[in-house]
């Protein structure tokens, strides 16, 4: 806490003791033993921070579940296209990373049986980041996955 100075004539701060040089504010008094305290949490968190090389290594080992994997490519997806999101369809671990399909509602219509939706997919690396992401298919609600159809 601060501590008022006194503001005195020169003259009179030199026949005076040094004790009376300065005044306490009766309200706000300063603990010494509460700044030591805070320089020893610093201290304490300096010491506990591992060393680059183990933060690196400890990164590396922290891949994303599926699970994780499947909401950040959500995310990315509803941030990029500013569309809503109606799920993932699928999430495939990859080499470098993860796959995850995103399902978007790309032009709403009444009754909601006519609304567009479009398959997004996203290429993300062993943490999350995004890499590359691509419409691979826009359909409309309801119709049925033509694949092996003829």
């Amino acid at each position: 806490m601060p501590v008022k100075r006194g503001t005195r004539d020169k003259r009179a701060t030199e026949t005076e003791s040094s004790d009376d040089l300065y005044e306490e504010d009766e309200d706000e008094t300063y603990d010494e033993e509460e700044e030591d305290d805070f320089e020893d949490e610093d201290d304490f968190e300096e010491e506990d921070e591992p060393p680059e090389d183990t933060r690196r290594a400890s990164r590396r080992s922290r891949a994303l579940s599926a699970v994780t994997a499947g909401k950040a490519g959500l995310r990315h997806i509803s941030d990029l296209t500013s569309k809503e999101v109606e799920g993932v369809t699928f999430v495939r671990p990859t080499e470098d990373g993860w796959q995850v399909g995103v399902e978007v509602v790309e032009d709403r219509r009444i009754p909601s049986s006519g609304d567009i939706l479009a398959l997004y997919e996203v290429e993300m690396d062993q943490e999350g980041n995004l890499l590359s992401y691509h419409r691979t298919r826009r359909y409309k609600r309801g119709s049925g996955d033509n694949c092996g159809a003829s």
